[in-house]
């Protein structure tokens, strides 16, 4: 299964669409992670979590998926301090039954793991705050074995 992950666009739509676009008709998912500033009829084909950006829309705070043998906690991630997000996020993972946490919120990709569980930030479609360009991810899940690949724009 191929999921497209996506974070942190601020309603910068031209960006996201041409990764939808580009991505679209091979994916099994498409996943944002917050920060969208977009109305939730724009993009129907997305799962979309409520960011701290996003308090005109009506979006969940978030969502669990059920993907191959893998659960994903879909959240922005700023429910939490920088100094403990990760721990945050994996016990709000366990909390969940959930392996896999999809989050955004800092505009850095990264992947992490934290008690057995894999945190995927894809950066953000608009501004990273660590020098790199913006940035989504592609994940795969295969049986139990799960597989990122970042693109930076």
């Amino acid at each position: 299964m191929k999921i497209l992950v996506m974070s942190d666009s601020h309603g910068k739509n031209k960006v996201m669409d041409k990764v939808i676009e580009a991505h679209q008709n091979h994916v099994d998912l498409m996943l944002h992670c917050g920060d969208i500033e977009t109305p939730e009829d724009i993009y129907p084909q997305l799962i979309t979590v409520r960011g701290n950006n996003d308090y005109y829309y009506d979006y969940p705070e978030a969502k669990i998926i059920k993907a191959e043998q893998h659960r994903i906690l879909l959240i922005h991630g700023n429910q939490s301090y920088y100094g403990n997000r990760l721990q945050f996020l994996a016990k709000k993972a366990l909390e969940n039954t959930c392996d896999i946490v999809c989050y955004g919120h800092t505009h850095v990709a990264s992947l992490d793991e934290v008690s057995g569980i894999t945190l995927l930030n894809p950066g953000s479609l608009w501004h990273s705050r660590d020098g790199r360009n913006p940035s989504y991810a592609m994940l795969t899940l295969a049986d139990e074995r799960i597989h990122v690949e970042f693109n930076f724009l």
